[in-house]
């Protein structure tokens, strides 16, 4: 059995970040590449939504973990954003136990994998590869499932907060404009942002709307070679 994981929602401000496991036959491989599974970014959110389905319905298991933005922001100062990923992405080898595992690294691969190393058995067998979403259908997949469940999420707290906030990024205006509006008018940042975020504080001060003291504030939105 193989196993590929994968995350959406790393570099956004606002929601939660996914890391789904999907683990398949070297059979079902083949029916996921006949599926047309790619790298989701590649993808409409329309095909993902389809293609959702077809991989659910075709696997032999998956696992969604979706980490809240306050343990993010917990773990961001120390022991740091790749750590946190780390944790969770044994906990899916850990219950999944495939014979070998292909992931889409952050940062410096070489590094990550020994990272992931360190808290998983010696006998585990890690593939841990740049843009691996883009090289293994079995971690396209995984990206796709992730990915899919992030927009379902952002989607619920849309309506939640009865506002168009866009996707959460940094870069995205609707995201801005969101999270000044709302410090305005509640004087605090919603438990739906990372607050830890060197984004939040950038952006105050950029747009010079309003001012924050915001301790422990990073001076990089990652401490490990995580990605933006």
């Amino acid at each position: 059995m193989v196993l590929g994981i994968d995350e959406a929602g790393r570099g956004p401000v606002i929601g939660p970040m996914v890391i789904c496991g999907v683990l398949a036959s070297e059979e079902t491989i083949k029916q996921l590449q006949e599926l047309g599974v790619k790298d989701s970014k590649q993808l409409s959110r329309k095909r993902r939504k389809c293609l959702q389905e077809g991989i659910i319905n075709v696997v032999e298991e998956y696992v969604l973990i979706e980490i809240a933005p306050c343990e993010i922001d917990s773990w961001l100062s120390s022991p740091g954003l790749n750590s946190l990923e780390a944790e969770k992405t044994a906990e899916i080898i850990r219950k999944l136990k495939p014979r070998i595992t292909y992931l889409d690294a952050p940062g410096k691969a070489s590094s990550y994998a020994k990272l992931l190393r360190s808290i998983l058995p010696p006998e585990s067998c890690i593939v841990a590869e740049n843009f691996a979403d883009k090289k293994y259908p079995i971690v396209s997949a995984a990206s796709i499932l992730a990915k899919v469940r992030r927009d379902e999420i952002i989607e619920e707290l849309h309506r939640q907060y009865n506002a168009d906030f866009g996707s959460g990024y940094p870069g995205d205006k609707k995201t801005r404009d969101f999270l000044i509006r709302y410090y305005q008018q509640n004087g605090k940042f919603p438990e739906i942002v990372r607050t830890k975020w060197a984004t939040i504080g950038k952006l105050i001060v950029s747009e010079n709307q309003c001012s924050l003291n915001l301790s422990e504030t990073p001076s990089k939105r990652y401490n490990n070679n995580g990605r933006s």
